[in-house]
């Protein structure tokens, strides 16, 4: 099995900086890469960056240029650096990791970000 656990979130304003943190524990060879999805009230959970085990990154067009994902591979633990936020960003940010053998993902339970204007 595996945990992922994250840290970070909390209250800042539009234009703002804030570092979430998400740390996998457990059967970390299970996973084959991580990333970071969000939720905002009354919408569906979307997809915000990912980095393959090879690094290699990927982002939702609403995030690039402002959101940095990154990990460190001997901590098992990623990270998503978010400047210039906008109040559009307010949402439930969670940590996740695709199953390497089979379907499905792990998921973390989830830290808040708002972004006052």
């Amino acid at each position: 099995q595996v945990q992922l656990v994250e840290s970070g979130g909390g209250l800042v304003e539009a234009g703002g900086s804030l570092r979430l943190s998400c740390a996998a524990s457990g059967s970390t060879f299970r996973i084959a890469g991580m990333g970071w999805y969000r939720q905002a009230p009354g919408k569906q959970r979307e997809l915000v960056a990912t980095i393959t085990n090879g690094g290699a990154t990927n982002y939702a067009d609403s995030v690039k240029g402002r959101f940095t994902i990154s990990r460190d591979n001997a901590k098992n633990t990623v990270f998503l650096q978010m400047n210039s936020l906008k109040p559009e960003d307010t949402a439930v940010y969670y940590c996740n990791a695709p199953k390497r053998f089979g379907d499905g993902n792990y998921w973390g339970q989830g830290t808040q970000v708002t972004v006052s204007s």
